[in-house]
């Protein structure tokens, strides 16, 4: 005996969840009844910036196609083909701050011959402007690490630069880095290029030269530089000694 429609339908549902349906039990009216959603609480928390990794060096920031174009470039340094596949592929196709990040961050790791090529690539760009302050990191970097060929060349490079700008701190940086490793020939150089592109040396930049040349007892270039301060401040050049006072009072 074949069973009723009724009796169908309560064996059709009857595996279904006992959460999702029901039945109304009035004759005659027999439909799904879905139970009513349940709420849930939704809570977001948000996560300590303070907990977040600091980067290796302050104010340097790497993109990864800059940590990348590093990592290639110190693998290929030893294959000059590999080397020109890593500047067409990589170096070429990167923006104008990452390109300087690759330069600075090679320099922060002496790798100075890697970082020569790159400025010499840099300064190929159509975007590219002679920054003195950043010939005097590259100078600093190479003394540092004895290639004083490396320095008279930069220094080359510098005299040959054209819209050279009239930076004082950077032209103050370079002279100090030059006669800090004891290079007052390379330090009147720029002394001269200095004022010929129109940067007037402030007090700071006779301090910087005169002490610095009277430590090598460099006279005849010591001599000109003082007479030019006294044509600036004075016979006294009061400033030297105000700067010995506040180095004796710290």
């Amino acid at each position: 005996m074949r069973p009723s429609s009724a009796l169908q339908t309560v064996t059709i549902f009857s595996s279904l969840p006992k959460t999702l349906i029901g039945f109304n039990a009035q004759p005659h009216c027999q439909y799904l009844q879905l139970s009513k959603p349940k709420r849930c609480l939704l809570i977001i928390t948000m996560r300590d910036r303070s907990k977040n990794p600091r980067p290796l060096q302050k104010g340097r920031n790497l993109s990864i196609e800059a940590i990348q174009t590093i990592q290639a470039l110190k693998r290929a340094k030893k294959n000059e083909g590999l080397m020109e596949q890593v500047f067409n592929s990589k170096f070429r196709r990167l923006l104008k701050l990452d390109m300087m990040a690759v330069l600075k961050d090679l320099l922060r790791q002496n790798e100075c011959f890697l970082a020569l090529k790159v400025f010499e690539d840099i300064r190929k760009e159509y975007w590219y402007k002679p920054q003195v302050l950043l010939y005097a990191d590259m100078i600093k970097v190479m003394a540092s690490n004895e290639l004083f060929e490396q320095v008279e060349n930069l220094c080359l490079c510098l005299k040959q630069e054209t819209n050279l700008q009239p930076d004082i701190e950077g032209f103050n940086a370079l002279l100090t880095a030059l006669l800090s490793f004891n290079l007052p020939t390379l330090a009147m150089e720029c002394y001269y290029l200095m004022k010929g592109v129109g940067c007037e040396p402030d007090r700071s930049s006779f301090r910087i030269l005169i002490k610095g040349l009277e430590s090598v007892g460099e006279t005849g270039p010591l001599g000109i530089v003082r007479q030019d301060a006294q044509n600036l401040y004075g016979e006294s050049l009061e400033f030297l000694e105000e700067d010995e006072e506040m180095a004796v009072s710290q």
